[in-house]
C-alpha cells in the first residue's frame, strides 16, 4: 500500500472506476458501457474508444478487454478475435538508414 493507505482505504474503490487502458484513460465503466451497447469486440472498442492505441499498443490493456468481453456476451475468450495488432513504429533518422546502405559512413 502507498502513501500509508491500509486494505481498509481501498475496499471502497468502483471498479467501475478502475482504468483499463492507462494510455488513453478509459475506464472500466466506459468499456462496459459500450460493450453492452452491442459493441462487443477488440476492433469495434478501439475505434470507439481507442483502448489499445497509446503507447504500449494494447499490451496492458487488450487482455482485460477480451476478459471483460467473454464475462459479458458469455463467449469464451478463445472464440473472441482478437483484434488487429499492428506493431509499433518508431520514427529513424535518415542518416542511419543511409549509413547502413553506403557501408558505414554515409556517403
Amino acid at each position: 500500500m502507498a502513501n500509508g493507505e491500509t486494505e481498509n482505504d481501498l475496499r471502497g474503490l468502483n471498479e467501475d472506476d478502475s482504468i483499463v487502458c492507462r494510455c488513453e484513460e478509459v475506464a472500466m465503466s466506459e468499456v462496459r458501457k459500450w460493450i453492452a451497447g452491442g459493441y462487443d469486440t477488440p476492433d469495434e472498442l478501439k475505434r470507439l474508444l481507442r483502448v489499445g492505441m497509446g503507447p504500449c499498443q494494447g499490451r496492458g490493456c487488450r487482455e482485460i478487454i477480451l476478459r471483460e468481453i467473454s464475462s459479458m456476451t458469455g463467449v469464451p475468450v478463445s472464440e473472441i478475435p482478437p483484434g488487429r495488432i499492428r506493431p509499433p513504429a518508431k520514427p529513424v533518422k535518415i542518416s542511419l538508414v543511409a549509413r547502413d546502405y553506403t557501408g558505414g559512413d554515409g556517403r
